[in-house]
């Protein structure tokens, strides 16, 4: 029998809105700009993360960065609401891809 990679989930944002997912076992990477997070973003691509939660306030600042990984196997980039609440990001995101995977807008 073929051995699993060793996928891991990251949680990435700033430090106020992912801290608390370390007590769920996530690792967890604070950024303080969206820069940061840009750069945090492509090593934790490279690291075999399969999951990268990513704040939606740092997505909306790095939108070139985010799409890079839209269509790829891994690492599956979704965006979470951050300390300040939802921005809609996300949940767009999500329409898009049903509409894309359906051809309507179901949502």
């Amino acid at each position: 029998m073929r051995a699993m990679p060793d996928w891991k989930i990251a949680v990435l944002g700033d430090r106020d809105s992912v801290l608390g997912f370390r007590a769920l076992g996530l690792d967890v990477f604070p950024a303080d700009t969206a820069e940061e997070a840009r750069g945090i973003l492509h090593t934790l691509a490279k690291e075999n993360y399969a999951v990268i939660y990513l704040t939606e306030g740092y997505a909306a600042q790095m939108g070139d960065a985010v799409e890079r990984y839209k269509d790829a196997l891994t690492p599956a980039v979704i965006l979470i609401p951050g300390r300040q609440g939802p921005l809609g990001i996300g949940m767009a995101n999500v329409k898009k891809s049903v509409e894309r995977a359906v051809g309507a807008d179901i949502l």
